[in-house]
């Protein structure tokens, strides 16, 4: 298992960049939740096995290759109990992270 936080840079806010990423994530087993930043950046945190995460990843770059100029991952700690990926709205705005809380869009894990 693991978690990691991918901040995205380019022309992510205002694409659907959200919306893609929890409608993908319901192809995977993986849990997490994605927001956009007040400096035009959008944060995401995904949660998973390795292998799964990978391809997650692989799915979400390949869909929004024609947006994303920078993607910088970072492996962070893994989180006990978060159900489902969410999408919320902006960085002010707390993620879905406390034990057991459903995030919006499905995905399992």
């Amino acid at each position: 298992m693991e978690r990691h936080r991918v901040v995205y840079s380019g022309r992510v806010q205002g694409v659907g960049f959200r919306a893609t990423a929890s409608g993908v994530a319901r192809g995977y087993e993986v849990t997490g939740w994605v927001r956009n930043e007040d400096d035009g950046t959008v944060v995401m945190e995904v949660q998973g096995e390795t292998g799964e995460v990978d391809r997650y990843l692989a799915e979400l770059r390949e869909r929004m290759a024609g947006y994303v100029r920078g993607e910088d991952v970072v492996v962070v700690g893994v989180v006990v109990g978060v159900e489902g990926f969410g999408a919320v709205s902006y960085s002010h705005l707390r993620a879905p992270e406390t034990k057991g809380q459903r995030g919006f869009g499905g995905g399992g894990g």
